[in-house]
């Protein structure tokens, strides 16, 4: 009987369990990731990453998005674009950043990604998608996966054919398989029996993602679509605890302290990144994930949000352990 515990291989690294975070588009930084690994996580995607900007030196880009921390190893760093040659020397760049595995979005169903040509738009154009994954191996030397979804709209099955085409022909190491078509985006029951019949046809490892947004949601995809590993996302949004109770390492939901200590250290972590001023703006975004765990949710997400300080934000964290000691939301 396998289990989310259990070790597999991804190309030369042996993984711990069967859990993975996912490319979270815009939050999953270094501080994420090692987070997921903290709580458990057996490897990490990084928030997907333009080609073309890493290619073109873009200070912003390259500061920021291509941080590894020595502790998230293995790692792997998600990439997106439409042109093979600019692919080869942004993954060139990347191998050298630090990652273990590169990652290629080919499923993302964002209009101002796919009117690039890349993302989901590259379900529909075969022989780019594959002469991309060839130059990322080319360019990087290193295993490349590719995040996909079935198709453009239902009962299309552009990606599942894909696939194959990126295993045959291009070797890449394994295939993350969304099994929602792009136009749904994230709604709609994921069909698992398809990633299952994927799973049958594929050589190499698929991981499972998609409506993960309960512990039993993760075991249900892990058991019905046969994956290597499932890979949580939004599941995983101020939850890392959710980590722990898949691979039984702990039962129930976090104390009041437990979340009011990993946004302080979640805060902490992302004023080394970006300074305590632009960190300010940009955790608005975290604040309200934490607060869901919290019965206050409500007025801790308002006083949260307009903090106008991540000082002032830690002492409404510190308020809200002293008034809530034992409440928290499942």
């Amino acid at each position: 009987m396998r289990a989310l515990t259990d070790s597999w291989t991804l190309a030369d690294h042996v993984l711990p369990n069967r859990l993975v975070l996912a490319p979270l588009a815009g939050i999953g930084n270094w501080f994420v990731r090692l987070q997921a690994k903290r709580h458990g996580a057996g490897f990490v995607v990084s928030e997907m990453i333009s080609s073309f900007g890493i290619k073109h030196g873009n200070e912003r880009t390259l500061r920021e998005f291509l941080c590894v921390h020595p502790d998230e190893h293995p790692v792997s760093l998600q990439l997106f674009g439409h042109d093979a040659p600019v692919m080869r020397e942004a993954a060139e760049i990347v191998a050298r950043a630090g990652a273990d595995v590169i990652d290629l979005n080919m499923g993302c169903p964002v209009r101002k990604i796919c009117k690039t040509g890349a993302g989901a738009a590259l379900l529909e154009e075969p022989d780019r998608a594959v002469a991309i994954a060839k130059a990322a191996a080319e360019g990087s030397g290193l295993p490349v996966t590719v995040k996909l979804r079935p198709g453009q709209r239902p009962g299309e099955r552009s990606g599942v054919t894909l696939a194959r085409r990126l295993v045959e022909e291009a070797g890449v190491a394994a295939i993350s398989f969304h099994p929602r078509h792009a136009s749904q985006q994230h709604k709609g029951k994921p069909d698992y029996a398809l990633a299952a019949r994927l799973v049958e046809a594929l050589d190499v490892p698929v991981i499972v993602s998609g409506g993960l947004l309960s512990d039993e949601a993760a075991l249900q995809a892990f058991t019905e679509s046969g994956a290597e590993a499932v890979m949580l996302a939004r599941g995983s949004l101020g939850n890392p605890w959710r980590f722990e109770r898949l691979l039984g390492l702990r039962d129930g939901e976090p104390t009041v302290r437990e979340v009011v200590d990993e946004l302080a250290w979640i805060i902490d972590c992302c004023e080394e990144h970006l300074g305590p001023e632009r960190a300010g703006r940009y955790l608005r975004k975290f604040y309200p994930w934490y607060a869901d765990r919290l019965e206050a949710r409500k007025e801790l997400h308002q006083r949260l949000v307009s903090a106008p300080t991540t000082a002032e934000a830690r002492r409404v964290l510190e308020e809200v352990a002293r008034s809530e000691p034992t409440a928290v939301s499942a």
